[in-house]
């Protein structure tokens, strides 16, 4: 039971072997899903992706209004599945809400990966508004290399672009509208304990590097790891690359736990 009565959370779960649970962030689950096809086949990976409530046009009650309230579900997620030793990864305000998560203390946790995440604020290095800029400039910030993900609006089916409005919707609601980040955010997580690594695209025009190494200052003895060639979303980008890091990072810490 979460702090705001029962929710239905849309799962898909592949793959057998160490179990990681797999946040998206404003774009919706498809900017994961290849990705957790990936880790759940490449590796031995037991991978679990809730749609956050709201997005994709799934229901949200109205009690879930914020980052924290999606980090107390997965919470209650992970105990109604019984599982232990998960390594939470989270892009973008996934990586918000694996953050959150981190600081409830779950003992299910073995390790957090912060992909390019936001929610913290950094004086000088604001992260770029989604509601504020057009579709073609927010590509034009996500990617390395842009050309290979731009979207021709136009060529939208409808059920592209329901999906696309109510992702927005939801992000709205979760992220704070107008600002994406909170800025108690930083400091609390000062009390963080899980093993964790900062993962980051160089490239990454809506939170720069030195926010990501600022996100990483944050967290007692956190790893940072600068990912070239990729942007805000290297799981589309460099899926290979960043599977090498979240895997010699979760396997890491399952050979320490294990000693």
């Amino acid at each position: 039971m979460t702090p705001f009565g029962p929710v239905n959370v849309t799962v898909t779960e592949q793959g057998s072997g160490a179990p990681f649970l797999l946040l998206h962030g404003g774009a919706g689950p498809v900017s994961v899903a290849a990705f957790a096809k990936l880790l759940s086949t490449a590796r031995r990976a037991r991978v679990f992706t809730p749609t956050h409530p709201g997005f994709g046009g799934t229901p949200r009650p109205d009690t879930l209004t914020s980052i924290a309230g999606l980090a107390a579900l997965y919470a209650a997620l992970l105990e109604q599945l019984d599982l232990h030793d998960v390594t939470v990864v989270g892009n973008s305000i996934g990586g918000w809400i694996a953050a959150e998560l981190s600081l409830l203390g779950s003992r299910r946790i073995r390790g957090v990966v912060l992909v390019d995440a936001v929610g913290i604020v950094v004086d000088g290095h604001a992260v770029a508004d989604p509601f504020s800029i057009s579709l073609p400039e927010l590509i034009q910030r996500s990617y390395y290399n842009p050309d290979a993900f731009r979207v021709d609006p136009g060529a939208l089916t409808d059920a592209q672009r329901a999906a696309i409005a109510a992702n927005r919707a939801a992000l709205a609601v979760y992220g704070g509208q107008p600002s994406i980040g909170d800025p108690t955010l930083r400091n609390r997580l000062g009390k963080a304990t899980a093993p964790t690594l900062v993962l980051w695209g160089e490239a990454d025009r809506i939170g720069d590097a030195e926010y990501g190494r600022a996100y990483a200052a944050a967290i007692p003895k956190a790893q940072f790891t600068l990912l070239a060639k990729t942007g805000h979303l290297p799981q589309l980008e460099a899926p290979d690359e960043t599977l090498r890091a979240i895997w010699d990072f979760a396997m890491a810490h399952a050979a320490h736990r294990s000693t």
